[in-house]
């Protein structure tokens, strides 16, 4: 079983909401869509489950071009955010919905819907309408219907998108469990990385319509192919700093010179950008490699048991994100220190150079 897009693309009135992507999912896998707002998510879901024409390309299943199959004749099963479910009809019946379409029998349905309910523990609700349910119960009413289906394509357009944390924090561990025996595939659209790296599988990292990265989820997130991808990938987002190599040294845009680090030898001469992410942002020195920068704080925001500090470096806003509570004074001048180990080097038309994780050139 497999999904392949195949340079597909799509206009609306002339202007491109899809760039010409190629895209292939496996059987039995868990494929997250990553991206901001509007980077093409939920479009993508739609030309995948046949209710958007791509302008171009081909749309192909188990080696057939189901380009211009309707959706009712696709395998396919769909969540969106929000609990769309039957308001006059009860939790069993939603649930059963697509099953008495497919014209099963009342025993099947019976051991289905049962089945799917005891999954997503909502078995003790089958009787009531989903008005009378809980946000995260009326969720998981939604997903125990696409479950039944038995589709072998799944798509999951941000479903925990509006429920609390707790409930969020709970469904996302369990989803892949959900799934994971079914052997369908599963495409999951999410603005969050921290809730790819919780599904794991592959990532597609998209922007402004553009699939600008695939592959495995840890490999997407430890070796972005560039700028773009780094910062989609990051939470908050990626810092940013740039700096010129020459003769084993290494001149910021602050004027501060520093000798390159083994990890560094084999870069060429030239000008660069270097990314790090706001955890690698220290208050103090912890270790001697690491390099002090002079920032301007301009705000902080206490979570509880961390600190994101908003701060300004030669222009470039960076955002450091640090253990414990600190309330430090706004338009405050702060040392802050980074070890070089942590930073992703990319060339200035924005390519990967060299990965923070593997210290290794980038071919």
């Amino acid at each position: 079983m497999s999904l392949e897009l195949k340079n597909i693309s799509l206009a609306v009135e002339g202007h491109l909401h899809i760039y010409q992507s190629n895209l292939k999912l496996e059987k039995a896998t868990m494929n997250v869509l990553l991206g901001p707002t509007l980077s093409g998510k939920t479009t993508l879901m739609r030309i995948m489950a046949g209710l958007e024409k791509p302008s171009s390309g081909q749309i192909i299943w188990n080696g057939k071009d189901i380009t211009n199959c309707r959706l009712q004749d696709r395998d396919v099963a769909m969540v969106y955010q929000q609990f769309i479910n039957y308001p006059t009809l009860s939790v069993y019946e939603n649930i059963a919905s697509p099953l008495r379409v497919m014209n099963k029998n009342k025993h099947e349905i019976e051991i289905a819907v049962k089945k799917a309910a005891e999954i997503l523990k909502i078995s003790p609700y089958l009787d009531r309408k989903p008005i009378e349910l809980s946000g995260g119960q009326q969720q998981r009413c939604a997903l125990a219907r696409a479950l039944v289906k038995g589709a072998g394509l799944v798509l999951l357009d941000e479903p925990l998108a509006n429920l609390d944390y707790k409930l969020r924090e709970e469904l996302r561990e369990e989803i892949p469990k959900i799934f994971e025996r079914s052997g369908a595939i599963f495409v999951y659209a999410t603005t969050e990385p921290e809730e790819a790296l919780l599904l794991g599988g592959n990532t597609a990292a998209l922007f402004e319509g553009r699939i600008r990265q695939f592959g495995k989820t840890s490999q997407v997130y430890r070796n972005p192919k560039d700028i773009i991808t780094a910062d989609v990938f990051s939470n908050p987002p990626m810092n940013f700093l740039k700096f010129r190599k020459k003769y084993k040294k290494l001149t910021f845009e602050d004027g501060i010179s520093h000798t390159e680090t083994d990890h560094l030898s084999n870069l060429s001469d030239g000008d660069y950008i270097a990314g790090f992410r706001a955890n690698h942002l220290d208050l103090t020195r912890k270790r001697a490699a690491q390099i002090k920068f002079s920032v301007r704080v301009n705000h902080t925001e206490i979570t509880g048991s961390e600190t994101f500090i908003h701060m300004n470096y030669t222009g470039e806003k960076w955002i450091g994100l640090v253990k414990g509570v600190h309330n430090l004074d706004q338009a405050a001048n702060i040392p802050v220190y980074l070890d070089l180990a942590h930073i992703y080097i990319f060339a200035e038309e924005g390519n990967l150079e060299l990965s923070a994780f593997y210290a290794t050139k980038v071919k």
